[in-house]
């Protein structure tokens, strides 16, 4: 810890017969310095600066004998160098999505924060050589490409030094990054706010580490982009007879549809997320031969890519979004899911590790292959015109419609939101416009009740 004192002594420079022949002498507290200089240029110069920094009332670190401005600027490192140091304390604990993250984030608030693009390669490849090497911890044991290591020389020789944050315009114009694509076009809502928060912490790492007296965020009144879309879109949601349709259809894709069609089903009719579903294990299936069944969903394997997971593996294994590693989330599924996991599991049987669904080599099953088998189940189903729209554009819309569908049948959101992995806040804020359907039901409701009231009174 750092020893300030403000009790600080400057003597005269004096001259002696060395080879640094004038000596600057200073005392911080009870401890003295000194300093030697080859010309009285020199040594005046850093006693004008010592004296200028007793003037403006800075504290002096007892230790090293400077004054806070010059320990800071010893302590100074590149904003690039920065990130790194940040992303590297990050990662151990991160999963590997939010490793992919860190990198995105903290790959777009470098470019920003560049002293000037002279020299500068295209764009695009100076953002790929940050993402995929620059801020990816694994990558660092390898051998860098040579064109790659001179997109990062760049970076390195052009950021900014991490203490000039302190500059509100240049929080704002980092702050102005994470809001656009590469496109131009202003990013998603969501993807603003993660990139705002990865950039927060770093800076909160930076004070920490005493290269910022303060996280200068706090100071700069910036408002993302007007760009609502965390709500689901009632267009991109298939209703129950389109949702019927398009698991049948899905059967209608060859050996790989009939195979994946209870990973849709579960999709549907358990609103269950598709990376919970890669590793879903007989043993956690309650199939019983008449009425409801039930899920136990443990875990996560997202794909994420092998230079992005400890394992080396392409899909990370993890719990639930936003749970504790050991939660289960149980979820009751209709007999119409139940006759669909029976089926499969009849004419499938399961991985030796008791997983359901794998692919034909027993891998792991991946969004480019259960993508394609969507795709060709919603060209069957939708028209063309329909199929210009976001109407059931992604597997994903099925959970969308699993949880409108609840809702909408009048379960209590409560029950909707522990079934689905969410909060209800989150339930209330991405699925409002189906809540909002539910106004005219509302009224009557109330009418029925006004009107039992009115009764009464006349009574």
């Amino acid at each position: 810890m750092t020893n300030w004192s403000y009790t600080v002594r400057i003597w005269k420079i004096r001259k002696r017969p060395y080879r640094k022949p004038y000596q600057l002498r200073w005392q911080v507290g009870t401890t003295p310095h000194a300093e030697s200089f080859l010309t009285l240029g020199l040594a005046e110069s850093r006693r004008a600066q010592f004296i200028t920094a007793t003037r403006n009332g800075e504290p002096w670190d007892a230790d090293s004998g400077l004054p806070k401005s010059l320990v800071q600027r010893a302590k100074d490192i590149s904003w690039y160098q920065h990130a790194r140091n940040y992303v590297e304390m990050k990662w151990p604990h991160s999963p590997a999505s939010t490793r992919r993250n860190l990198a995105e984030a903290m790959a777009t608030v470098t470019l920003a924060l560049v002293k000037d693009s002279k020299g500068m390669a295209d764009h695009k490849a100076v953002r790929r050589a940050l993402y995929t090497w620059g801020f990816n911890v694994n990558r660092w044991k390898e051998e860098t490409p040579d064109d790659v290591a001179a997109l990062l020389a760049w970076v390195e020789r052009k950021s900014v030094q991490t203490s000039a944050l302190s500059d509100r315009a240049l929080v704002r114009r980092a702050l102005d990054a994470c809001a656009r694509r590469l496109d131009g076009k202003t990013s998603s809502g969501s993807v603003i706010a993660r990139k705002r928060a990865i950039f927060h912490q770093s800076l909160g790492l930076a004070v920490e580490c005493e290269l910022l007296e303060e996280n200068p965020m706090r100071a700069v009144r910036w408002k993302a982009p007007e760009r609502v879309d965390e709500e689901v879109d009632p267009e991109a949601v298939p209703d129950p007879r389109e949702a019927a349709a398009l698991l049948a259809a899905v059967r209608e894709q060859g050996a790989r549809g009939r195979h994946l069609a209870a990973f849709f089903g579960c999709i549907y009719y358990a609103a269950a997320r598709p990376g919970e579903l890669v590793g879903l294990r007989v043993q956690d299936c309650e199939l019983p031969r008449r009425g409801w069944g039930l899920l136990r969903l443990r875990e996560s394997r997202a794909r994420s890519g092998s230079s992005w997971t400890d394992t080396g593996e392409a899909h990370d294994r993890r719990g639930l979004k936003h749970r504790p590693r050991a939660t289960v989330r149980r979820v009751p599924i209709p007999p119409e899911l139940v006759a669909m996991l029976r089926w499969h599991l009849t004419v499938y049987g399961t991985h030796a590790d008791g997983r359901l669904f794998r692919t034909a080599r027993g891998g792991m099953v991946q969004e480019s292959g259960y993508g394609e088998v969507w795709a060709g189940a919603r060209g069957d189903v939708l028209s063309p015109a329909e199929q210009e729209t976001k109407r059931a554009k992604r597997p994903y819309d099925l959970r969308h419609a699993a949880v409108s569908t609840w809702l909408s049948s009048g379960v209590d959101p409560l029950i909707v939101a522990q079934r689905a992995g969410h909060s209800v806040a989150v339930l209330f804020r991405v699925y409002a416009k189906f809540l909002k359907g539910g106004d005219d039901a509302a009224n009557a409701k109330i009418s029925a009740r006004l009107n039992q009231g009115t009764v009464q009174s006349r009574r």
